[in-house]
């Protein structure tokens, strides 16, 4: 790896996702001394000319323990989606006063945004969060972001920090991703089991390979393993940016990894998707996915549209300007795009010539079961090849 890539002197906008583990300690609370350090290096990116965005988990973990003693105390272990709730609700203060403090000792001003799966995956919410960001970017502050985990359900929420980070690097058009972690990279295999697991320094792309490196590298308080780095690795890198998993257990971990700290470094793609494609490509749970030929997929990979006679499967329930993921019938999905008919309609037409869709569903539809316009080629991941 080249020293310019490993410098994050050399990004212009940063996205920094801290985790849970990193921030919180069971029993003392916030680790203040530990968000200090981390300020001070994001001051000096700052001072580089840098704009530094924040991911930042904790608020249960810090609810928690602000409530020791009480039914939302951490020493009755998992607790009910509605205490979390109600201990994210009490954290979230905290945290936001912590980081507020932490960054005004540098002279920077925190702009707390707080998300949900719904902000990041539809457009018009996407664009007017993208929208707020940039705003206070321009006026000179740290956004400051977490998920809006007192609203938030098992059904309709990231449930980690790691791919809502990538999807904020994206939405803002950062060009590095930081990924401070327990671990300090990606090993071939869990390094905890595989004493002769390799360290990854550099990925050039997330392949199959890499994807079956994933290993779960969660720890107590934090919800994220590898597999959920990897994939923000692929949100992220397939826009354009790049992404570095580095550990946080050291103070200073920014200024650690510019003096050497091991760390691996995902390369961003070398042709970026638009600003459209990228919200398509992030979308992180896709409604339904088609299932298609060879012919189909060696067409879609030269930019052509999905036509219905190279679908041989269809699954899930969607409606038509939903999410769907592409795969081949090996059950890897290699693209994602914007659906053009509903699940039932979908299936009717799967497999059959463009010519008979009038015939068909008795109305003349699109040619395209997905128009190029709409779809962007993801890298291949595998995907059941079974009905949701």
């Amino acid at each position: 790896m080249s020293a310019e890539e490993n410098s994050l002197r050399s990004y212009r906008r940063i996205t920094i996702k801290v985790g849970s583990a990193l921030l919180v300690d069971r029993q003392h609370g916030l680790r203040r001394q530990w968000v200090d350090a981390l300020c001070q290096d994001i001051s000096a990116l700052r001072r580089d000319g840098a704009d530094v965005i924040v991911v930042s988990s904790g608020s249960i973990a810090l609810g928690r323990t602000v409530m020791q003693g009480t039914s939302l105390g951490p020493s009755r272990g998992r607790i009910k989606l509605e205490e979390s709730q109600a201990a994210a609700a009490i954290g979230q203060i905290a945290l936001a006063k912590a980081w507020s403090e932490a960054l005004s000792e540098q002279n920077l001003v925190a702009g707390q945004v707080l998300l949900t799966l719904g902000d990041t995956e539809e457009r018009r919410r996407y664009l007017n969060a993208r929208a707020t960001i940039h705003q206070l970017l321009k006026a000179g502050a740290v956004p400051v972001i977490n998920e809006n985990d007192t609203v938030a359900t098992n059904e309709i929420r990231y449930g980690d920090n790691d791919r809502l980070a990538a999807r904020v690097a994206t939405m803002a058009g950062a060009d590095m991703l930081v990924l401070l972690s327990d671990v300090d990279g990606l090993y071939s295999a869990p390094p905890d089991n595989n004493p002769d697991a390799e360290f990854l320094h550099r990925i050039d792309e997330i392949t199959p390979q890499i994807d079956a490196m994933a290993g779960d590298a969660g720890s107590e308080l934090s919800r994220g393993g590898m597999k959920t780095k990897i994939e923000a690795g692929r949100i992220a890198t397939k826009a354009g940016c790049a992404m570095i998993i580095a550990s946080g257990k050291v103070e200073h971990p920014l200024r650690a990894i510019e003096e050497g700290a091991r760390h691996s470094l995902f390369l961003p793609s070398a042709s970026p998707v638009t600003a459209r494609k990228k919200w398509i490509a992030g979308q992180l749970e896709p409604a339904g996915r088609f299932f298609v030929d060879d012919g189909a997929q060696k067409a879609l990979k030269s930019g052509k549209s999905l036509l219905p006679a190279g679908v041989r499967n269809v699954t899930g329930k969607f409606l038509r300007g939903d999410t769907v993921a592409i795969c081949n019938l090996a059950g890897y999905e290699f693209a994602r795009g914007l659906a053009a008919y509903g699940a039932d309609e979908a299936t009717l037409i799967a497999g059959r010539k463009s010519s008979e869709i009038a015939e068909i569903l008795g109305y003349s539809g699109r040619a395209a079961m997905i128009h190029r316009d709409d779809m962007v080629l993801t890298g291949a991941q595998f995907a059941s090849n079974e009905d949701d």
